[in-house]
Order: structure tokens, then C-alpha cells, then sequence
């Protein structure tokens, strides 16, 4: 056994990655998941959402880096996904709010895992 399956077996993995699907360790429910989640930009937006902020300016100014345009795009591609909901306020200027859905709601402990993770093994690069 090589040392890196050695280690998956050690931390508890296999039993993990057997559940997985009736296809083996691989399943496309996951592999979608991870894509949508891992989309650049998509993380950032919902953890934003968690944290109370509701409006696309809010949230332009809290994710540096993240132009208009593309928080445009990726707020319409969460929608899409059934994890944002768009909610128009006919004022004057017309208000636009973002709202997570249950669907999204239910990542919140997976994206609290992913920031520890982040904290205690990111360098950086």
C-alpha cells in the first residue's frame, strides 16, 4: 500500500469515500457540487450572504478584487442554481436584495469547515 493510501486509511477516509456513490469513490452529484461551490468567486458571495450582507454594493465592497460585472454574473448563476434569490424593492432608486435559499443554507457548515481549514492550512500562494 502506498503511503498516501496509507494515510486516507489512517484519517478515517475510506469509510468516507465508500459511501460515496454506488459508482465507487467518484459520484457527479459531488463533482457538481464542488464545481459550483468551487467556481471562483461563488464561496466568497455565499459566505458574504451568511454574514448579512444583502445588497450588491454590500457585497461588491466586501469581496476585494471581485468587479461589478462578474458579481453581476455570478449573482445570476447562484440564482440559476436555485441557492440565491433575487428580490426586487420598487423604491426610489429601485433596491435590490440577495437572499440565500434553504438549498444554500444548508452549505453553512460545509463553508465554516472550508474557512478553518483555510486559516489554519493556507501559506498564502
Amino acid at each position: 500500500m502506498s503511503e498516501e493510501k496509507s494515510r486516507y486509511k489512517s484519517a478515517g477516509a475510506k469509510s468516507v469515500l465508500s459511501r460515496s456513490s454506488e459508482n465507487g469513490p467518484y459520484s457527479p452529484a459531488f463533482h457538481a457540487a464542488a464545481e459550483l461551490i468551487g467556481r471562483r468567486w461563488n464561496a466568497a458571495i455565499i459566505y458574504s450572504l451568511f454574514n448579512g450582507l444583502i445588497r450588491f454594493s454590500d457585497l461588491k465592497g466586501a469581496i476585494p478584487g471581485l468587479s461589478a460585472r462578474m458579481l453581476s454574473e455570478r449573482l445570476k448563476n447562484l440564482e440559476a442554481n436555485g441557492l440565491v434569490t433575487r428580490i426586487v424593492i420598487p423604491d426610489t432608486p429601485v433596491c435590490i436584495e440577495y437572499h440565500l435559499t434553504e438549498k444554500a443554507l444548508a452549505l453553512r457548515d460545509v463553508l465554516i469547515a472550508i474557512n478553518t481549514w483555510a486559516q489554519k492550512w493556507h501559506d498564502g500562494a
